[in-house]
């Protein structure tokens, strides 16, 4: 089976797992995020809006905009990095690329943590996405530049024993479930 085949299959088996949490998601998953963040205080940040059955950051990130800078990633065209626009809770926003929305007026600046939906993920802080590259072309840039925290939020159900990944993936720091704070190669 080549690489894309097995990629694809494991992201089919990690969406319906996702799809199932989320219908089972009582709207707290967020509190475990906010405690995270809690001890990140003031550096600038980036979250995410859910497309789909992603899991919600919002409530944490808007918890976090009472102390520092929040940004929404910006998808500027295929193969780039993403670029991070500063958000507040209730501003003006337009429809992204894929069903995001971003918000309505570029404000750019790079994150010093970084919140990153996906798809799949190990307890060594692989990560599977939507294939488009965009978060591992990002976190290589950003971390070229400084010390960068990739914090992976997803449903406990979209953890996998093991993942498909290529020498490109940038691995996760974290992972943070709606029950647990996963240090990445520590269990």
């Amino acid at each position: 089976m080549t690489l894309d085949a097995l990629k694809a299959a494991a992201r089919k088996a990690a969406f319906a797992r996702r799809k199932a949490a989320h219908a089972a998601d009582i709207g707290t998953a967020a509190s475990v995020l906010s405690s995270v963040l809690a001890g990140h205080r003031g550096l600038p940040l980036a979250g995410y809006m859910p497309i789909r059955t992603e899991i919600d950051p919002r409530p944490a990130m808007a918890e976090a905009a009472a102390h520092g800078p929040i940004g929404l990633p910006v998808i500027l065209g295929a193969n780039q990095p993403l670029r991070f626009s500063r958000w507040e809770p209730d501003m003006p926003l337009r429809d992204g690329p894929f069903g995001a929305q971003v918000p309505a007026r570029d404000d750019f600046f790079d994150p010093e943590i970084v919140i990153v939906p996906l798809v799949a993920f190990t307890r060594t802080g692989g990560r599977l996405g939507y294939g488009g590259g965009f978060y591992d072309r990002t976190l290589e840039q950003l971390r070229a530049k400084r010390p960068t925290l990739a914090i992976g939020f997803a449903y406990a159900a979209q953890e996998a024993d093991d993942l498909p990944l290529e020498q490109t993936d940038q691995p996760l720091d974290l992972i943070v479930t709606e029950s647990d704070v996963i240090t990445a190669g520590k269990g």
